[in-house]
């Protein structure tokens, strides 16, 4: 098993190493998206203007959700599968913005998905607007040799055109919606007609064309909706879809408690992860309730519960009345790097330093964020870090042991201390001033949304999971777009999670 980041800076990706073979998966000509640009945050506006004038999420899933039953899915939304007691399948979230980062995943995926039998999109199947004729590049393409079905749960940017390509790539070439009547002029729903973002007319003009590159049978999915449960071996794998911001219409909160019932093990995928930069997002549910209510809630058996959206990998062992839950974050499937650095010293839920799990590290993040500004302020010299830098201001600030030693102790100085400020590093609890909430968050959601076209180590990472009648073995898996990680990708965190007995 080759070096993983928590050994050495190598098995970061640091250092002189070669370039992976992924670019010959990809096409000639690739769109470089970018999140500083205004155009592309216009056309992904759907977010903020359902904030303003309210969120019609609900109402328009709802209605897929009815034309999916009228065209014969199931009514209870489950996929009952064939698969023998014990099997494998894959996670992978965030995939699709059709540059490097999502291609440098493709060869490590497919290396370590062999002998699964199915794998899950777990939030933002395509970016920036989830366009129809984007999927041929941004997921028919990279995963045309993955030979099983790959289900999915819509996130955010997949519903910045009101879920159309999704369903249509997933359940079955669902029609489109019939139009809903004009809102009555001057209200908050006519308001939010007028700023609507729309797909554009000739939309998914392409889009048969691209379905020939995942055509077999056995790739198949015919999902019930954007929403769904999948009954596998001894596993039940339930995926909800938490819509433009984050929460789930009441519908959906109804049928989430009914497939929770019984002594099946079960695990939860969700656009929305729960437990998240040291914080904790219940996520609620129209009407009242959250869905963690439900997963916590002992008679419905969860053992997990695995979030995109943020686009890193996150795990936190949660107690719960003396039984452990796995809260996991893993969005690092394709899009741009969510930095870990920001990420304050972890005291929730009674979990700690000790028990929490991040990947990139807080050091390697650090170090990249700080060649990345140094880069782009044109200000190489003071802003970058070395990775052996990064690390020890990072265990200066939390008052945590290096993760990773490095090979030769390094000196934190005044610059280190003010480059790790500047880029919003997370500090300890005994330490923060009632500014470093603010900053951190203003620097999680203003600075690191950028461009993803970096230079390795991209710090991307996806799941395997095998399943026995006892237990679950989750893996986390590393690609940082160098030939040594493709070759053989690193395990960067590895968890045993004991299923119930029924």
């Amino acid at each position: 098993m080759s070096d993983s980041s928590r050994d050495t800076a190598e098995g970061a990706g640091w250092g002189s190493a070669q370039l992976g073979e992924y670019r010959r998966l990809m096409p000639s000509k690739v769109e470089k998206i970018s999140w500083l640009n205004p155009k592309t945050l216009w056309a992904a506006r759907n977010g903020v203007v359902a904030s303003w004038f309210g969120d019609p999420t609900g109402r328009t899933r709802s209605r897929w959700v009815a034309q999916r039953a009228a065209a014969g899915a199931p009514a209870d939304k489950v996929i009952r599968r064939e698969d023998p007691e014990r099997f494998s399948f894959m996670v992978i979230g965030d995939t699709g913005e059709g540059d490097d980062p999502q291609y440098a995943v493709v060869p490590g995926f497919l290396k370590i998905s062999q002998d699964t039998r199915f794998a899950v999109v777990a939030s933002d199947v395509i970016y920036p607007v989830g366009s129809a004729d984007d999927y041929g590049t941004k997921f028919f393409r990279p995963y045309q040799d993955y030979p099983a079905p790959i289900y999915a749960i819509p996130g955010n940017h997949d519903w910045y055109e009101d879920l159309g390509a999704f369903m249509r790539v997933f359940c079955d070439d669902a029609p489109p919606l019939d139009p809903e009547p004009a809102p009555r002029p001057l209200t908050r729903a006519w308001l939010r007609s007028l700023l609507w973002h729309r797909p554009r007319a000739e939309d998914g003009q392409h889009l048969d064309e691209a379905r020939r590159l995942r055509a077999a049978p056995a790739q198949q999915t015919g999902q019930p909706g954007p929403y769904w449960a999948v009954d596998a071996g001894p596993l039940r794998i339930i995926g909800i879809d938490t819509g433009l911001l984050g929460t789930i219409d009441a519908e959906q909160g109804a049928w989430l408690r009914e497939v929770s019932q019984g002594p099946r093990p079960k695990i939860l995928i969700t656009g929305s992860p729960l437990y998240v930069d040291g914080e904790h997002h219940p996520c609620a549910i129209e009407g009242g309730g959250t869905v963690d209510d439900i997963v916590r809630a002992p008679e419905h058996h969860y053992v997990a519960a695995i979030g995109g959206d943020i686009h890193n990998y996150q795990r936190y062992p949660v107690d719960v009345d003396g039984r452990t839950i796995q809260y996991v974050v893993s969005g690092g499937g394709g899009a741009f790097m969510h930095a870990t650095h920001t990420i304050p010293h972890i005291s929730i839920a009674n979990v700690t330093e000790k028990d929490f799990r991040c990947y990139p590290l807080r050091g390697d993040s650090l170090a990249f964020y700080s060649r990345l500004y140094g880069r782009r302020l044109h200000l190489r010299r003071f802003f970058t870090l070395t990775e052996a830098e990064a690390t020890a201001v990072i265990a200066e600030r939390l008052g945590i042991p290096p993760t990773r030693l490095p090979g030769e102790p390094a000196r934190v100085t005044f610059r280190t201390r003010l480059v790790a400020s500047l880029l919003g590093a997370g500090g300890r609890p005994d330490r923060t001033s009632r500014f470093r909430l603010p900053v951190r968050k203003i620097y999680t959601q203003l600075f690191s949304p950028s461009s993803a076209t970096y230079s390795p180590p991209f710090f991307k990472c996806f799941l395997r999971l095998d399943v026995t009648p006892e237990a679950v073995r989750l893996r986390c898996f590393a690609a940082t777009g160098n030939l040594a990680q493709e070759i053989d990708p690193p395990v960067e965190d590895e968890v045993t999670i004991p299923l119930p007995r029924s």
